[in-house]
């Protein structure tokens, strides 16, 4: 693995189904580019659930 400077933020759409053996159940969907929106914007990843603003 190789870490990244992350310098474009996506949008995208993603739900909670999860199958017993932890898998995602539904893929993650690309929306759009958000070039309104700086990286360092973003929150970090938090795996609770959360509120975006926007």
């Amino acid at each position: 693995m190789a870490l990244v400077r992350p310098e474009l933020v996506a949008e995208i759409s993603a739900d909670t189904a999860i199958e017993r053996g932890g898998v995602f159940r539904h893929p993650v969907r690309f929306t759009r580019l958000r070039l309104d929106v700086t990286a360092e914007e973003v929150p970090l990843f938090s795996p609770g659930p959360s509120t975006a603003t926007g």
